[in-house]
Formats: structure tokens, sequence, C-alpha cells
């Protein structure tokens, strides 16, 4: 445990060090010394409200600390997405519990509630506690005015609580608060909240601050929510249930005895309301880890990463964030910042696979639907984009906010992403998986159709093109015309190239493969067949003949570069389009698991993407090891394994020593440092959905093998 000392000029925490809450409609972080760190509202996509994890002083946040040296726990309750944390020094022990509301299937009837819910109770002792809530509106570009107003949503038997009303051009936010005893002889908790004034930070409205002295049994509970629009209620005589149902209000019971009919989006604030809704939460995330089907090893990491995918997952449209972050960077003080609240076709397409695998359906069927509705409005020459915001957008505007410090100074930071309307043709691979998976839940009577455009408009049309790899992120923007001539900058592409691992995405990661298995599986027209196959054959003579580098003894990263590595061609045997025992695919394995300084990508069994310095990816800059790939080369080595039994002890140490840089809660980054720090978005799905494919495959083999 670190110690934490207060201060009021708090530096940056490491990205590691939070855990993700959500309600499957946005997720914020939680800092380990109990900070909301990353909060969009009301939706993964929207402005920002808090990004201290970003901006230090000015990016906005919400935290609940003691205000005397303190050392810091932080789980989450079992089988949960309900956070927990506490504080604990000599003088007691603080519990701070994060949440955002979810429903039990049982009361599914019930409005969502779009509240942020933080319980502060000592469990031991006393402890002296600073509340400061500091929102800064649309990424901290916007003004707020912020009042102290009287609180009719909360029951009164005498003088009425105050709440924190924060009122933006485009968004309005109130902070309540109830506040109880839970042992008895315990008086109630003294609560007051007071402005603060951090605007000499950069902050662009007043914030609210409240100090606590609280003793053990003593609790007080912050909600931040977005008032309803018909907030508040109104006093009606006797009112009947048929009128209640009628109106979409309930009825809550005053202390005075008169009764309130409310509206459903804002009931009044009790501690019983509080209880429910906390325990309503947590049986939900319980209710939906219980129908997990894996019983494999690792199983703890196992359903973590579950619980982590389900919280990226966008409910209105079934639509999957590839991170629910963003511009978290990839090498500190480094460029490579971006933005992936959007939902990637090859990064969802994998969630569905591994969230099938474990049994969870649902949520494979939901997304089917955001892909059929895709897939009905592709682009005029029949591509799909490579991503689509997660209301089915085509357009996610690439912006820099030059007024953010950016984490740990890692400049710029940037919202919306620039590689929207990249050609990146291996996701028409993964999107032919996802069908043929998805079709085992449900097959869609256009399913054929639409199998027919996709392979007409790849295998017929552009199997041959070159893409920007699954690599790319981004249009870079060249500068170089604004510094001297005070023109225009030019927007240029990275070059586009034959990857090798795009060719095999086409060819086996599904798309004709797949497309030819749904049409004799479901008895789909295949008119086509003659001219897939063919497909089929050339571009496995190519990548047999072009992409091999026959002095170095690898596959290489295009047909253009056969001297650069890239680690994405370890998905040969995970796709079928190679055996592990293939000579060439050992050789290609070998090559990669050496040390950088003898030409591999490996250090410290961690896998780096490629070699940045001989790749020029239009980008520039550095970057940490990809824990997707360590994962991809994980379970490569599990696959040699089947034969290799030395393969397979060290697929099984390297899992072992990839488990140990998940963070404190069981979480992953994108990327790691090399001193062992989480890089990246966080939480990165890619690497949960390959996590549990890799534990998936590397139990069964074990079980198989008696290993």
């Amino acid at each position: 445990m670190n110690l934490c000392i207060p201060s009021q000029t708090r530096d940056y925490i490491p990205i590691s060090d939070h855990a993700l809450i959500g309600n499957l409609r946005t997720a914020a972080l939680v800092s380990t010394d109990g900070s909301i760190e990353s909060y969009c509202i009301p939706d993964f996509d929207s402005p920002s409200i808090f990004a201290r994890i970003l901006d230090k002083d000015k990016g906005g946040h919400f935290s609940i600390t003691p205000r005397i040296p303190f050392t810091t726990k932080q789980n989450y309750l079992p089988n949960s997405n309900v956070s927990n944390s506490r504080f604990l020094n000599e003088e007691g022990v603080v519990s701070v519990t994060d949440f955002l509301p979810r429903n039990p299937a049982a009361t599914a009837q019930k409005p969502l509630l779009h509240w942020l819910i933080r319980r502060v109770e000592v469990v031991r002792g006393k402890q002296p506690i600073r509340v400061e809530c500091a929102p800064a509106f649309n990424y901290a570009l916007a003004e707020h005015r912020t009042s102290l107003v009287a609180d009719d949503t909360i029951p009164s038997n005498g003088d009425q609580q105050k709440k924190a009303l924060f009122e933006s051009s485009d968004l309005t936010l109130d902070l309540r608060f109830v506040a109880e005893s839970v042992i008895d002889g315990v008086p109630f908790p003294s609560v007051e909240l007071r402005t603060l004034d951090l605007r000499h930070r950069g902050h662009k409205g007043i914030s609210i601050s409240a100090d606590l002295d609280l003793i053990e049994g003593q609790v007080v509970t912050f909600v931040l929510r977005t008032p309803p629009k018909t907030a508040g209620g109104q006093h009606v005589r006797n009112p009947t249930n048929d009128q209640a149902q009628r109106l979409g209000v309930s009825f809550e019971q005053l202390p005075t005895g008169t009764t309130n009919l409310r509206n459903k989006e804002d009931p009044l604030l009790t501690k019983n309301l509080l209880r429910d809704l906390l325990k309503g939460t947590n049986d939900y995330w319980n209710a939906w880890i219980r129908k997990s089907t894996y019983d494999g090893s690792w199983k703890e990491a196992v359903h973590r990463s579950a619980l982590a995918l389900k919280l990226l997952i966008y409910e209105p449209t079934g639509s999957v964030v590839a991170s629910p972050t963003f511009s978290l960077p990839e090498f500190i003080g480094g460029t490579r910042n971006w933005d992936y609240r959007a939902s990637w076709i090859r990064d969802a397409s994998f969630t569905l696979y591994a969230l099938i695998r474990l049994g969870f359906t649902q949520e494979a069927d939901a997304y089917m639907e955001f892909i059929y509705d895709r897939l009905k409005d592709k682009n005029p020459d029949g591509s799909l984009q490579i991503m689509y915001t997660i209301h089915g957008e085509k357009i996610f505007p690439e912006k820099e906010l030059t007024h953010l410090d950016g984490h740990k100074g890692s400049k710029p930071v940037r919202i919306g992403n620039g590689a929207i309307d990249h050609i990146q043709l291996d996701i028409y691979g993964e999107l032919m998986d996802c069908i043929y998976l998805g079709q085992k839940v449900r097959l869609r009577h256009c399913i054929s159709l639409l199998i027919s455009q996709i392979l007409k408009f790849v295998v017929v049309a552009h199997y041959n093109d070159p893409d920007l790899s699954i690599w790319s992120v981004r249009k870079r923007i060249v500068v170089d015309d604004i510094l001297t001539n005070g023109l225009p900058g030019r927007e240029v592409r990275n070059k586009e190239r034959h990857f090798t691992v795009s060719r095999i995405s086409i060819l086996l990661s599904v798309a004709i493969d797949r497309g030819l298995r749904l049409a004799d599986k479901r008895s789909l027209p295949c008119p086509r067949r003659n001219k897939w196959l063919e497909a089929r054959d050339d571009l496995y003579e190519q990548i047999m003949q072009k992409a091999w580098n026959p002095e170095k003894k690898f596959f290489a990263q295009s047909y253009d570069d056969i001297d650069v590595l890239d680690s994405a061609v370890l998905i040969m045997p995970l796709v079928f389009f190679s055996t592990a025992s293939d000579p060439r695919f050992r050789s290609t394995l070998d090559a990669i698991l050496k040390s950088p300084e003898r030409g591999g990508l490996t250090a410290n069994n961690l896998v780096y993407r490629y070699n940045t310095a001989k790749s020029d990816d239009g980008v520039g800059g550095e970057e940490g090891t990809f824990c997707l790939c360590t994962l991809w080369c994980i379970e490569a080595l599990t696959r040699v394994g089947e034969f290799d039994k030395a393969a397979l002890q060290q697929s099984i140490r390297m899992f072992e020593d990839f488990l140990q840089y998940t963070n404190h809660v069981g979480l992953c980054t994108e990327e790691i440092s090399p001193s062992g720090e989480g890089l990246g978005n966080a939480v990165q799905g890619f690497t949960h959905v390959t996590l549990i494919s890799t534990a998936f495959n590397l139990s069964r083999t074990m079980k198989r093998k008696r290993f």
C-alpha cells in the first residue's frame, strides 16, 4: 500500500491505479485515492465533466479523500462492477462505495436513474474527510454557474437541506446527499456544502466542497445527476393507483404523512432508496456473471474480463466501445493519444466472440442488430466504415484540445478519431466471423443478401487492394506549410500497403471462408462460389510467396516491407491460416520471441506490435508493449504446445506473468511500459477479449495434455 499525503496540488495518478464503473450508457474511472478522474455524460462519447486524468488542475474532478495521511485499498464487490475503496490510518477506516445504478431484471420496468452514487461510511474509529465536486463542462471548455438551493427531493421534518446546482449552457447537474447513522446511539453526521473557488487553477466556474468529521457508524451518500426536465412532484389528495400508473409516477410517503405523487425519474431521495439501488445494482452484476458457462483455469481473471467487457456495451444500440476513455498516452510524454470511444467493427466482433464463448448470447444478438443496420447503410461504393459511433453514425470528427495538459504532459489531447474513414480490409474478415457466430444465435432472413454483398465488395472488387492495416489509428496532419508559409496544412495518410494480416483476415479470418461455411451450413445461395474459391487460392499463394522473407525466415508485416516484423502475423494459427507446427510459422514465432536488441519484439515476456523505428506508421513517437500482441503470442505458443511440451510450459509462464500486469482490480490497459506501468486507454476491450480467448484455449490444452 502506498502512503497518500493530502495536498492542494495533487499530482497525476498512474493510469492503472483506477477502477471502472458504468451503467451500459457511460462509465467513470475511480482512482485509488477516491477521485472520479474521467466521466462523460450522458453517453460514452459525450463531452466530459470530469477529466482530471488528462489535466490535474482544470480537467474536473469529484474527490472524497481523508484530510490526513492514509493508505488505500480498492476492490470490486464480489462478481460485480460496484467499486469499493478503503482509506486507512491509525485514526480509523473509511469505506467509499461507487456505482452507476442498474436495475435488476426483476425490476426492469423501473426507469434507469442516470446517477453517480458515492457512499461514504466510517467503519472504524473516526476520519476527517474532504469532499470536492468540481465539474468542468464540455471538456473543461464551458463556463458554468453554481448555486446552493433548497433540495425539494429530500424528505424533511424541519429546515430544508440544500443541494448544489451547476448550470452550463448545455448541461445542468445537481449534487445531493443523504446523511444517516447505521449504529444505534450514533447521531446523524453534519454536512454543509460550501462554495470552492478553483478558478485560479483554470476552472471556469465555482466548485463545491464539504469537510466531514465522521465517526464509526456515520454514513453520507452523495448523488450527482442531471435533474429531470420535469423534476419534482405535485401534492395530490388521496391519489389512486390508476392515476399514478397513467401519469407514469410513483408514490412516496413523506414523514409528515402527506402523499406526494412524483415523476418516476425524480423519486424522493431516501436512505431506503439508496440502499435498494446499491443492492439492485450489485444483484444485476451478480445475476449477469452467473450466466457464464466458463469452468476452466484462471476463472477469476476470465470473469473480471467479462464484467469489464460488459461495461463497454452501449445498451440503446447494442454497439461496443473499444474503450470508455480517451487520449490516454501510449507512451508518457508521447503523441500517440487517441480517442477510442467508438465502435470498431474489429474490436466489437472479437468482443462478441468472447462473450458468446462464455455463454452470453443476448449481447451478441443486440450487436448483430447494430451490424445489420450498418450493412443496410453502406457507403456508395459498397464499403463499410472501420468504425462507427456508438449511435451508428459515420462521422467522428477528430479535434485537439490544446487547453488540456494531457496525462503527465502527454500532448496533444484528442477527441474524435480521424481513422473513421480509413481503409482496413481486414474488418470484412472480422465482420464475417461475427455474422458466422451471430447466426448461431439468430439468423436473419436477409443474411444471404448481406453476405453476398460483403463478399462481392471484398472478393470481386478489392481483395488485391492495399490498405492501412489493423494498427492504423488516424490521419496525420502535416503542419510544415502552416509554419513556413501560413498556408492550410496538408492532410496526408500513412502509406497504403499490402499488409500480411489484412490478406490473412480476408482469406480465412472469415470473409471468404466464413461466407462459404455459412452458405453450406444454412443452404444459402452461393452464385459466386468459384470466384470466391479462386480468390482464396490466389491470396494463399500471394501470402506464401510475397510475405515470406526467405533470408530472415519470417512472415513480414507487408509485401512491401519484408524486413519488418509485425506481431499481428501471430494470428495465423488462431484463424487456421496455417498450423502451429508449420515450419514457417514456428520460425516466425521464434523471431518475434527474440528481444528487440536481437531483432525480435519481446521484452520481459511482453510483446511489441512492431519496431516503430523500422516501420513508418505516419505517427512517430514511442509506445509500450502491446497487451493484445502478448496474448496472441501466448495463444500461438499454446497451439504449438499441442505437440511441444516446452512451448506449453512457456505459454503458461507468459500468461501467469501477464496476469501480474493487470491492475489491482484485474483490469487491463492497452499497453505496458518498460517499467511495468499501464499505458494507453483504459479499460481496453480488445485486451480483455484476448485474455478470455487465451485462458480458454490454454486451459483446454492443459486439460487435454493433463498438464
